[in-house]
Order: C-alpha cells, then structure tokens, then sequence
C-alpha cells in the first residue's frame, strides 16, 4: 500500500474533478502493474494498472488508495475492470464518499466473490484525497495558505517591496508546492503591487498549468498584467461583482469572469469553486485575502515559509485583522512538518478536516 499511496501523489494538483488515485497489482510476492491517475483525471489508476498487467492480473491482489468507482462515466467502472481481469483480492485505503461510488464500488466487488479488505493506510490515504472529500461531503476544495513572512509575520514593506523575503532554496520549494494544486488563488492587490505569473516552474511541468484565480470585487486587474496577457494560453479566472466593459474586454483576452456578489460570503466562494471541479486550492494572499479566509474557517493546511529577518510594524501583515474578542476563538492549528531550506524555514500546519 505504500507503494500506491505514492503513485497517488504523483499528479496530485492535475487530475481535477477527479482524485488522484494509485493502484499496485501484486501477484506471488510480485509487483506485475501499477498505475496512477492519468494528467486529466482519466484513465483512472486501477484501468492502467490492469493495462499494464495483462494476463498476470488474474489471481493477483490490488492495493488501491480509494474505493474503485462504481458509475459509468466516460470510462467503465473500476470495480468491473477489476472483477472482469480476475483480480481475486483488493485491498483499500479508504471509502469513497462521492454519492455515485460510497460503498457501491466494494459491495459490488464482493458480489462478485472478489475478496476486499478496507483500511490499510487510511490516514495517509485521507490526507491525499482531502481535496477529494471536501467537495464530495463539503461542497468545497482543500484550501492551503501559503505564506512567505519574516520573523514578524510582514510579507513586504510598507512601500510594498516583497522582492524577495525569503531565498532560491524556498522559492523552489515554493513551486513544488503549487505542483500539487489545481489552482493558485491571489486577492487584486498582490496582483498590482507584484504583477506575478502564478505559474509551477518546475522543470517538466510546463505543460500543467495550474488555474490562476484573481478576487478582484472591483475588476482593478490591469489589461497589460501578466495575468491577463497570458490567459489565453493559461487558464485565469477573475471572480468578480462588477459586470462592466472591462468584464467583456478581460473576456475577450481569454480571462473567465465569474460574477459573484459584491458581498458574498467566503464560503460562498468555495461552494462556487468546487462546482466548477476545483479539489484543492492554494491561496498565496495577501493579508486581507488570508484574514478572510481564516475567518471564514475553510483554511485546512497552512505553509509558512519564514525567513530570519524583521521588517518591523509599519510592514505589511502577513494575516489581515480576524478580529477575535478571546484567545479560544483565535484560528489554531497543529505542526506536522518542520523543514529548513537554507536560511529559511517552513512550518507545515493543518486542522483536522471532518
């Protein structure tokens, strides 16, 4: 199962609507296929992994990090593959909770005399699929903060220079982490004061551009910005209440403007991006946009690069106000992971997601 719970990981952040599956096919002590879910969410892990397999799949055991799918989409069911390629056992790390699949994927296995056995690194199998879960159970995507502060949680100064807080090594480590998304969220300020590309600029991933979504209320986004010169070729959203020329003129430029209410509530937003099949999200500010999101209580992991430097309080915050009136209503989360990248440092951070 370790195995394929590391083959999920591989497109993570490319597969949306879908989740990013893995699958191991083990026959005598053998591994004889495997596969994850393709760039685009199809084919699904477990088609490849039997393709990959051939005639040895028969008799052999499955390890799948989610419950195959039951319904017929544009492909056939897993369930079905496997039982039709004489899989005799499958072993899976967590349930589906998509209405579609949710149990039907395993009952229909073991009607069908296939042996099934479930929860073989769940926990590790649930943190991969969250993005998954959250919209199946939630209506919205796994929402991440990402952060690049110095000591004093300041992200720029107050003339608004950013460039650059922290060095290469967590730049680089920036991009990796924007791999494993569907999309990169920003507020319109930070697109003014830095004009950024919001792109994965990892080598071989060139062809895996991640969604760019601007919340821009009232359509500041400059026509000459690089979010917008470049969307005719990367996809870029503009969430917005102001349904004007400009709205037509970004559209002409290849921008999808999503009208939304002037007031709308941030949840509100997550709700409108799962239905357009976004699973995870990651928000890269600034302040006002991460107070927002923290208020509204659907930040699930936070990624807080900080680098040993002091900009001092006439800086930029990294957090906007979240006005809580006592210490227990204060967002809190628990550190998984503490890693070094040169100077800096980056604190992994996550709540518990029901």
């Amino acid at each position: 199962m370790a195995a394929a719970l590391s083959l999920s990981a591989r497109n993570l952040g490319d597969v949306w609507p879908n989740p990013s599956v893995g699958c191991v096919l083990v026959k005598g002590g053998i591994v004889v296929g495997r596969g994850w879910t393709a760039s685009g969410g199809r084919p699904h892990a477990e088609t490849i992994a039997l393709e990959r397999a051939g005639p040895a799949a028969r008799g052999a055991t499955a390890y799948v990090t989610l419950e195959p799918c039951s319904h017929h989409g544009r492909t056939p069911p897993c369930a079905d593959a496997l039982v039709e390629a004489g899989i005799r056992r499958v072993v899976v790390a967590t349930t589906d909770p998509d209405r579609r699949v949710s149990g039907r994927g395993i009952a229909n296995l073991k009607a069908a005399g296939v042996i099934v056995e479930v929860g073989l690194g769940k926990d590790a199998a649930d943190r991969l699929h969250a993005g998954h879960f959250l919209r199946a159970k939630n209506n919205r995507p796994f929402f991440a903060l990402k952060v690049a502060a110095s000591l004093d949680g300041r992200i720029a100064l107050a003339n608004g220079d950013s460039k650059w807080i922290t060095a290469p090594p967590a730049r680089r480590a920036v991009q990796a982490l924007r791999a494993r998304f569907d999309a990169i969220l920003i507020g319109s300020g930070a697109v003014l004061a830095d004009d950024p590309l919001l792109t994965c600029r990892l080598e071989g991933y060139a062809g895996r551009a991640k969604v760019r979504i601007v919340l821009d209320r009232r359509l500041r986004l400059s026509m000459n910005s690089r979010l917008v010169t470049t969307a005719k070729d990367i996809p870029t959203w503009v969430v917005t209440a102001d349904v004007g020329p400009k709205a037509e003129s970004l559209a002409a430029q290849g921008v999808v403007v999503i009208t939304a209410g002037a007031d709308m509530p941030i949840q509100s937003l997550g709700e409108l991006l799962a239905s357009r099949g976004l699973t995870r999200v990651l928000v890269e500010g600034g302040g006002l946009v991460a107070g927002s999101f923290l208020k509204g209580e659907i930040v699930d992991e936070i990624a807080w690069f900080s680098a040993p430097a002091l900009i001092g309080g006439d800086g930029l915050a990294a957090v906007g106000e979240l006005r809580a009136s006592y210490i227990g209503a204060i967002p809190a989360f628990r550190r998984c992971e503490n890693l070094v990248f040169g100077s800096d440092t980056l604190d992994m951070l996550a709540r518990d997601i029901s």
